[in-house]
């Protein structure tokens, strides 16, 4: 494709936004990735975390939601290619989301590591 043939960035950007607002709107684990994602930043905020802790919050949201869009568009490519049960088709999407979960898993266990403290410390 020539230079001038390019989309110009400001489409691409929207066709991106587009993207996340489609995933947000029509996929239930992205809502409760955001909503996990609020709740975390209003503890985050009121129980005082450092910049560290806050870089690791902010580094987990985008990893696990990226993951999970990235899920959503392999799950309709394959749903696309075929309606049919193929066992390709399933290990595809069984293989994505379970890339989701084990991001899931490990950004709940580094919540607890970085929130437990601070709450024990509150309750005490």
């Amino acid at each position: 494709m020539s230079e001038n043939r390019k989309t110009p960035l400001r489409k691409s950007f929207g066709y991106a936004f587009a993207g996340i607002w489609t995933c947000i709107r029509q996929e239930r684990n992205m809502r409760i990735h955001l909503t996990a994602a609020i709740l975390v930043t209003a503890a985050g905020t009121l129980l005082r975390i450092s910049v560290t802790e806050w870089m690791l919050c902010l580094i987990l949201f985008g990893l696990i939601m990226s993951l999970e869009m990235v899920n959503t568009a392999l799950e309709a490519v394959v749903d696309l290619v075929t309606e049919e049960y193929r066992p390709l088709a399933k290990k595809a999407k069984d293989t994505a989301a379970g890339a989701v979960l084990i991001s899931a898993i490990m950004a709940a266990v580094i919540g607890l590591i970085i929130f437990l403290p601070k709450i024990f410390a509150i309750s005490q």
